[in-house]
């Protein structure tokens, strides 16, 4: 495990408990995330460490590739939610919008998007761009972009 300025290197899935406090801090307080990376790179697995430290500890995280957009709430609080979407299945920006992206990205409440290029144009300042990528070492490096 380590970290630079802008990138940590996990070796082990033990380690994505530091990885996800640090982005908390780094993210500056914003709650739009978009997470780029390869198939398999460890996205999903990146944001259910993220829900967890986020005080969600009862959330039951999975993928959403299929359903699109999973909603986890806080136990403690149902008011609170994580809002969970992935959009390697939409084809082009049309089909975001069929999914009512534009409320999810408006909502007050933490968003965590995978595969986000088709909505790109929708990202402002206020949006935290991650990259994850697989070393060679079979370590991840996330670099926030």
């Amino acid at each position: 495990m380590g970290f630079e300025e802008n990138i940590f290197t996990v070796a082990n899935k033990e380690a994505l408990n530091s990885a996800a406090q640090w982005l908390i801090h780094k993210s500056a307080g914003r709650k739009k995330w978009f997470l780029y990376g390869n198939m398999g790179a460890g996205k999903t697995t990146l944001v259910k460490q993220l829900v967890q430290e986020l005080g969600f500890i009862d959330a039951v995280v999975s993928s959403p590739t299929f359903s699109i957009v999973n909603v986890y709430e806080n136990a403690a609080d149902k008011t609170k939610r994580i809002y969970h979407i992935d959009l390697y299945r939409l084809k082009n920006y049309e089909e975001a919008l069929d999914i009512d992206i534009e409320s999810y990205l408006d909502d007050t409440a933490f968003c965590f998007v995978e595969w986000p290029q088709i909505i790109e144009n929708l990202a402002d300042a206020d949006f935290f761009k991650i990259f994850i990528e697989t070393t060679q070492n079979s370590e991840r490096k996330i670099i926030i972009l």
